[in-house]
């Protein structure tokens, strides 16, 4: 994995896996601003030539250290995600039912987003 870099678009609302300057994978989330602010992914996506080499997690471990680093929290709609953060609780803190309810509720507000 060492030849895999991430990186954080934003503003695009993608945290993308490079394997050069190709992605090769990535999660798709957005910024939920209320009730509390919480960094929210709905897809993981690895490319088929690259499953299996540990990219979802790298990509779930990232965004959990993003969150950490901005003293925000992540509210994970992605079932990927779910799963991982179930398996690396200490990396990755259990979300607010509160949290996750007014996350799918963002989600259902803006249908052809994701």
């Amino acid at each position: 994995m060492s030849d895999i870099e991430i990186r954080d678009d934003r503003a695009g609302g993608r945290l993308e896996a490079f394997a050069g300057d190709e992605v090769v994978g990535h999660i798709e989330y957005f910024v939920l601003e209320a009730p509390e602010r919480a960094l929210v992914p709905v897809h993981t996506i690895v490319e088929p030539a690259h499953e299996g080499k540990g990219i979802a997690g790298s990509l779930a471990r990232e965004l959990y250290g993003i969150a950490a680093r901005e003293g925000i929290v992540v509210a994970p709609l992605c079932p990927y995600v779910v799963k991982w953060a179930a398996r690396h609780p200490e990396e990755a803190p259990a979300a607010d039912p509160e949290l996750l309810g007014a996350a799918m509720a963002w989600l259902e507000a803006h249908p052809g987003r994701f």
